[in-house]
C-alpha cells in the first residue's frame, strides 16, 4: 500500500489476549487459557481460508501434547486420532534395493509405538471447536500483516492486512481496511518461517545468543491405494537414494484410515548444489523399488509443501519480548530425528498461557513472561529436545552415513547417560549461505513425469487448492531486481526455479533480450522455501491476502 495514499482509520478491538496462527501451538494456548479463567477473552487469528487450511505435517503425533490439554480426548467419539500406529519400519535406500533396520538398534525415542498417525490439518479443525466451545473467538481468512508497538516500545496488537488492494498498491472497488486487535499479550504461533515472528525476532533481537535456525523442506502428497497394499497403523522412515551421501533428507511412508497412505520427503535446505530440485528428488523417491509398490493401482488425491525448523535445542531464540511470546514453530521446537514438533507446539502453547494467565490475574500486561523464558529448557519440551540436539550438525559435518551413525550413539548416550560426548554442537552457517555457485557442480537431469507416479508441479499445485486474486500486490516481494538477476541467475543457475515446490519462478528470455525473472505468485503454497533458500536473501515472503493460499483437506 503506498504510503501517500490517505487511508480511512482501521477500526479495533481489544481483548485479554490475542493469538495469531490457529494451529497446535495457538489453539492449545487460547484453549488453556480459558480452562485457567473463563472469563479472559482471547481471540485467535489464522490467515487461512478456514482452520487448518494451511496446516501440512506427516504426521504422527506423539500424544503427551492433548494428553495434557484435553485428558479425556479418548472419551470424545469425534476425535481425529484414528490410527494407532502397529508397525514401525526404518529403511535405508540403495539405487536399487533397501536395507531394513533392525528396530532393538535404534534408540527409545525413535519408537513410534504410542503414537497416532493423523491428519495434523483435522486435529487443528477439532482443537478449534474445542476452544469455541469454551469461548475462544476464531477468525478465519484474516492475516495479521503488522506488529502494533506503544510508545515504551512493547507489542500491544497486531493489525491485519487490508483486503481489496490492486496490484498497483492503490484500493480496488472492493477496498476493506484492516483491523487491529489490541491485547494484553500478543502470542506469535505462525508456524515456520512466520512473517511477524521474523519481525519480532530482528526487531527485539532475539536470536543474537542463539545459533541460525536450520530448514528443511517437506513435501507431501496424499494417496488413495488399493486396499491389498494398504496396511492400517504403518509407519514407514527412510534415508538414502535419491539424495547422495552429503545431501540431508528423509522420507516417510504413514499408512492411515480408509486405504489413505501419506508419503512425504524431507530435504535439508542446506545442500550446496544449486541444480538440486527438492521437488524432483521426491519424484524420484517414490520410484524406488521398495516404495512403489504401494502406489501401484492408487490415485494421488492431495498435494502440499511446507518449511520445517531442524535446529533445535541451540536454535531456539529468546521467547519472550514485551507484551508477548513465540510458541510452536515460530520459536522452532521441531524434533528433527523423530521428524515430531505438533506435541511440543502443544505443550509450548500451554506454557505460554499460564505464563499469561498468571501475569493477568496479577494484574500485569505488555511486561515479559520471564518464568515463560526461563522454564522451557527444564520443562518436557526442552528435555525432548536436548537429547537429539547434535543429530542435525553431525548430519551436516559428516554425511548422511556417519552422521546418523554418530547420531545414533549420541542419542543412545544422552537416553542412558544423560549425557553427550559431544557437549552441544554449533550449527555455523545459515542454509542459504550452504549454496555454492553453479560452476562447481553439474546440471541433474531429472526424468520427465508419467502422470501415474511421478507428476509435475503444476498439476501438484492444483491438487492444493491454492488460489490467489490476480490483481493484487505480489506477496513474495523480491528487494533488488539488479542483484537477482546478477547473481542468483548468473552465479547460482536460477535455483529458485528448482527449490520452489509450486513453480513459482521463472527465467524466460525473449527475442534474444536479457532473462526476466517472472514471480508466478498465484501459485505459491506457502513454504517459506524461497524467504530461507535464496542465495542474497532477497526475497522477503508476506502474506497475501486473508482466506489465500492452499486449503489442505486431511493434510
Amino acid at each position: 500500500m503506498s504510503d501517500e495514499l490517505e487511508l480511512p482509520e482501521r477500526e479495533g478491538m481489544e481483548f485479554d489476549v490475542v493469538i495469531v496462527g490457529a494451529g497446535p501451538a495457538g489453539l492449545a494456548a487460547a484453549i488453556r487459557l480459558k480452562q485457567l479463567n473463563e472469563e479472559l477473552s482471547v481471540v485467535v487469528l489464522e490467515k487461512g481460508a478456514e482452520v487448518g487450511a494451511h496446516i501440512l505435517s506427516g504426521a504422527v503425533v506423539d500424544p503427551v501434547g492433548v494428553d495434557k490439554l484435553l485428558p479425556d480426548w479418548r472419551d470424545d467419539p469425534e476425535h481425529p486420532f484414528k490410527t494407532p500406529v502397529n508397525q514401525d519400519h526404518f529403511l535405508v535406500l540403495g539405487p536399487s534395493g533397501s536395507l531394513t533396520l533392525p528396530n532393538f538398534m535404534m534408540p527409545p525415542l525413535m519408537n513410534n509405538h504410542g503414537n497416532y498417525i493423523v491428519s495434523l490439518g483435522n486435529v487443528c479443525r477439532w482443537m478449534a471447536a474445542k476452544a469455541e466451545e469454551l469461548g475462544v473467538e476464531i477468525y478465519p481468512g484474516f492475516a495479521a500483516t503488522e506488529v502494533l508497538y506503544n510508545d515504551e516500545g512493547a507489542v500491544v496488537g497486531v493489525a491485519t492486512g487490508d483486503m481489496g488492494v490492486g496490484r498497483d498498491g492503490k484500493p480496488g472497488p472492493n477496498f476493506a481496511r484492516g483491523m487491529e486487535l489490541m491485547g494484553k499479550y500478543v502470542l506469535i504461533g505462525e508456524g515456520v518461517r512466520g512473517s511477524l515472528a521474523k519481525q519480532l525476532i530482528a526487531h527485539f533481537g532475539l536470536d543474537k545468543d542463539s545459533e541460525p535456525q536450520k530448514f528443511g523442506i517437506g513435501i507431501k502428497e496424499l494417496w488413495e491405494v488399493d486396499p491389498s497394499r494398504h496396511k492400517q497403523g504403518l509407519v514407514q522412515h527412510s534415508f538414502g537414494w535419491p539424495l547422495d551421501a552429503r545431501t540431508g533428507g528423509g522420507s516417510f511412508l504413514y499408512h492411515l484410515e480408509d486405504n489413505q497412505v501419506a508419503v512425504g520427503f524431507v530435504m535439508h535446505l542446506n545442500y550446496k548444489n544449486p541444480y538440486l530440485s527438492p521437488f524432483e528428488e521426491f519424484q524420484r523417491f517414490k520410484t524406488h523399488p521398495s516404495i512403489a509398490p504401494t502406489f501401484e493401482g492408487g490415485k494421488r488425491i492431495a498435494y502440499g509443501a511446507r518449511a520445517i525448523t531442524e535446529g533445535g535445542y541451540q536454535s531456539v531464540p529468546r521467547l519472550t519480548f514485551p507484551g508477548g511470546a513465540l510458541i510452536g514453530c515460530s520459536a522452532g521446537f521441531v524434533n528433527v530425528p523423530r521428524i515430531k514438533g505438533s506435541h511440543n507446539a502443544m505443550l509450548s502453547g500451554m506454557q505460554a498461557a499460564e505464563q499469561v494467565a498468571e501475569a493477568i490475574a496479577a494484574g500485569r500486561s505488555g511486561d515479559e513472561l520471564g518464568a515463560y523464558e526461563d522454564g522451557w529448557r527444564e520443562s518436557e519440551i526442552g528435555k525432548d529436545l536436548k537429547k537429539v540436539r547434535n543429530v542435525k550438525p553431525l548430519w551436516s559435518r559428516l554425511g548422511t552415513v556417519g552422521g546418523v551413525m554418530l547420531g545414533g550413539f549420541d542419542m543412545w548416550c544422552n537416553t542412558l547417560f544423560g549425557f553427550s560426548v559431544f557437549g552441544t554442537m554449533k550449527h555455523g552457517k545459515a542454509d542459504y549461505a550452504a549454496l555454492e555457485p553453479a560452476s562447481k557442480h553439474k546440471k541433474i537431469d531429472y526424468p520427465k513425469p508419467d502422470g501415474k507416479l511421478t507428476f509435475d508441479r503444476l498439476s501438484s499445485v492444483f491438487l492444493s487448492n491454492t488460489n490467489h486474486e490476480e490483481d493484487e500486490p505480489v506477496h513474495l516481494q523480491l528487494q533488488d531486481a539488479a542483484l537477482q538477476k546478477s547473481s542468483e541467475h548468473d552465479v547460482y543457475a536460477g535455483p529458485s526455479t528448482r527449490y520452489c515446490p509450486a513453480g513459482v519462478y521463472e527465467w524466460v528470455e525473449e527475442d534474444g533480450n536479457e532473462p526476466k525473472f517472472v514471480i508466478n505468485a498465484q501459485n505459491c503454497v506457502h513454504c517459506k522455501t524461497c524467504d530461507i533458500k535464496d542465495p542474497n536473501q532477497n526475497i522477503n515472503w508476506v502474506p497475501p491476502q486473508g482466506g489465500e493460499g492452499p486449503v489442505y483437506p486431511n493434510m
